[in-house]
């Protein structure tokens, strides 16, 4: 499916990006002159199997990886002609992850996890809502002195969206946020993350291999071998 957005001013904007990874018999293309462009607010989906590039065309949005060929803008920045330093601080004013099996610090609490993000956000402008408030919304309030070995599945990934959140981002890039979810329990995961969205008004990029994930975007482009096709 797809919506227009051009109304809405750009927050992340890929030019023929090419990312090679290896070289020789190794060399291996994971995307392939891809042109995007992320709205501010906008909800998009990348879908597509494994191995079609989803992850390093997120790790490309938000500076981790450093394309071959092509250009990354961040609002105003590009963050393709930077060095990995000035990525990391540019990344740090407004991009946030979720990633695949939450990533959470094993031996922090869920309030721990919460508070050493927002520690650690340099965006000072963002609205902050705090760690109590982001247990809260994720409905976690009463597990805030759990380890994430004591969580299950779903509650996890909600302490690592409130984690992300406490960054105070403008846009939030998920990898496969339900991959280790039962359907019940990512389907709830996904109704938060997207109403907490339209609440504070961040851009999302939601990576999936699931048709049933992706039709929940207001758009949705496919990745098949490196390259990118409206939906």
């Amino acid at each position: 499916m797809s919506l227009a957005v051009a109304s809405r001013s750009p927050l992340a904007t890929c030019r023929r990006v090419t990312v090679i990874y290896g070289s020789g018999q190794t060399r291996v293309a994971a995307l392939r002159d891809v042109d995007l462009e992320i709205a501010s607010g906008e909800h998009l989906a990348l879908l597509g199997r494994s191995g079609s590039g989803k992850t390093t065309l997120l790790h490309v949005l938000g500076g981790l990886v450093t394309p071959s060929s092509g250009a990354v803008r961040w609002k105003d920045t590009e963050l393709s002609a930077l060095d990995a330093a000035a990525r990391g601080r540019a990344r740090a004013q407004g991009i946030a992850y979720v990633f695949q099996g939450s990533n959470l610090f094993p031996h922090l609490t869920a309030w721990e996890n919460i508070a050493f993000a927002e520690r650690a956000a340099s965006r000072r402008d963002a609205p902050r809502l705090g760690t109590e408030a982001l247990l809260s919304l994720v409905g976690l309030s009463d597990k805030a002195d759990f380890l994430p070995s004591e969580l299950s599945g779903g509650e996890s990934q909600r302490v690592a969206v409130a984690r992300a959140l406490a960054q105070g981002p403008e846009l939030l890039l998920c990898d496969e946020p339900t991959g280790h979810l039962d359907t019940d329990t990512g389907a709830r995961v996904l109704d938060m993350i997207e109403a907490l969205r339209r609440e504070l008004g961040f851009g999302l990029v939601v990576a999936t291999h699931d048709p049933d994930v992706a039709v929940r975007a207001e758009r949705a482009v496919g990745l098949s071998g490196g390259r990118l096709s409206e939906e």
